[in-house]
């Protein structure tokens, strides 16, 4: 079968590592489902992955992919929860859980074998494309405002950075929710489609905000750390999923404490969570932020935009 897949590692060329073409087909196993794919959506992990970031090279040749939507062998139209062994179903009851393509292959391919309890159904409401988007970047959204945040309807929540998967979903999510939301981006034109996503207001990275923030959402990291915890109200929480410009920023502590400031590291989520997420957007007529749709041929493509930061939502590719 034809797939996308990670043949070496290069932490300073991460693309130069992807091959495109012929992988054996998934074997099935008991405990598992083939699911034939329709749409697979692409994430920062698939280039942490050509990185060698938790894909060590005596795993390669290693399908990339953590998001996919499909039918499975009976048919059914599902989609995948990303997490393997989170609850022992399908693999064994000590092997610690992992995402797509770090110890299992992912479903940038024709088709991908994962544990049957992973598969959910896909909500008739949704497309392919659209249902493909949520299960990593909109599901680590999902997590960060409904579970990790302490939010509520009303509050004001930051989120740093507009246009990647994670911050386009916490901008729609936070909006269909109630929240108020504000954004940042260094670039206009993501600052505008910020608002026509639903956006209360925007500013450029590091302005000063008319006021203190409930709760602010970082997956950028170094860049705008310091202003994340300046733009905290006494007692407000930042969480935390992601780095992509850098894991060590001055930690500002001083101020963490003196305002009892809660910092609350946020990573994927649980198959309800997905569950909740996808009920959501069925029920509320909330649908992903699609960037662009790609054939699987062009996955070198798709990958050298996200790698540029050349994205308004996902990157969808399709068999």
């Amino acid at each position: 079968m034809f797939a996308a897949y990670a043949a070496r590692i290069d932490a300073d060329d991460p693309l130069s590592g992807l091959e495109l073409g012929e992988r054996p087909e998934p074997e099935a196993r008991p405990g598992w489902s083939v699911v034939t794919v329709r749409a697979a959506s692409l994430n920062h992990h698939d280039l942490w992955s050509l990185r060698g970031v938790g894909l060590p090279p005596g795993r390669l040749p290693m399908i990339l992919g953590c998001d996919a939507a499909g039918t499975d062998e009976h048919g059914n139209e599902v989609v995948l929860h990303s997490v393997v062994g989170q609850s022992g179903h399908g693999v064994g009851p000590d092997e610690p859980r992992s995402i797509l393509t770090e110890r299992y292959q992912g479903t940038f391919a024709e088709r991908v074998a994962v544990p049957t309890w992973n598969l959910l159904p896909k909500p008739p409401e949704l497309s392919f494309e659209q249902a493909a988007c949520l299960p990593t970047a909109w599901l680590t959204a999902y997590r960060m405002l409904f579970t990790n945040a302490g939010v509520k309807p009303g509050d004001t929540v930051l989120v740093q950075g507009a246009g990647g998967g994670v911050s386009t979903a916490l901008i729609a999510l936070g909006r269909a929710a109630g929240l108020r939301v504000w954004a940042t981006s260094r670039d206009e034109a993501k600052r505008a489609r910020a608002l026509e996503l639903g956006a209360d207001a925007v500013f450029e990275s590091g302005a000063r905000l008319p006021e203190r923030v409930d709760a602010v959402m970082e997956t950028v990291g170094a860049a705008t750390w310091s202003h994340s915890v300046k733009s905290l109200r006494p007692g407000g929480t930042i969480v935390i999923s992601g780095a992509t410009s850098g894991p060590n920023p001055p930690a500002e502590l001083t101020r963490i404490f003196f305002l009892e400031l809660r910092v609350v590291g946020s990573t994927m989520g649980t198959k309800e969570e997905l569950a909740g997420l996808l009920s959501f957007c069925a029920n509320t007529g909330l649908r992903p932020v699609v960037d662009s749709v790609l054939p699987l041929t062009e996955a070198r493509a798709g990958l050298a935009r996200l790698a540029e930061g050349d994205v308004f939502g996902k990157i969808v590719l399709r068999p």
